[in-house]
């Protein structure tokens, strides 16, 4: 019995060895990804920064994305306009994208040491909302 149990899980391994090792080069692509939210005049504010996939870079080498909620529904109908201060100081800003329940602008992001980033975000009613974190920079 005990032959048949360790076939059984030799063969579990052996099939399922192809997904995980497919996540973990996945997860490797993943070393520069950075999230972390915060509350901005009652909406949560989601900061997301990824290194752009080969041939889908929008305007850098790193995608810098928010996505806006208030009461936990994603706020779709808004103008995000986005600021980064670089870690030689030196800053760069452009209006964000809309995608899927994302805003979204490409900035590059070759420098070593921590970036500023910053939103700035228009609601519907035409109130100016302010916020940002600080980004480690990425992995090496």
């Amino acid at each position: 019995m005990n032959g048949i149990r360790m076939f059984v899980v030799a063969a579990i391994i052996g099939l399922a060895w192809p997904v995980f090792a497919g996540a973990a080069d996945r997860m490797g692509d993943m070393q520069d990804a950075f999230m972390q939210a915060q509350a901005v005049d009652g909406y949560m504010v989601t900061f997301h920064v990824m290194k752009a996939q080969p041939g889908q870079a929008m305007g850098g080498d790193h995608d810098f994305m928010v996505r806006i909620e208030r009461d936990g529904q994603v706020q779709t109908d808004l103008v995000v306009n986005s600021k980064i201060v670089y870690p030689d100081k030196s800053a760069a800003s452009k209006m964000m994208m809309k995608m899927g329940d994302w805003y979204m602008a490409g900035y590059d992001m070759a420098q070593r040491g921590q970036y500023q980033l910053m939103v700035l975000f228009r609601t519907p009613d035409g109130s100016k909302h302010f916020g940002g974190v600080y980004y480690p920079g990425p992995a090496r």
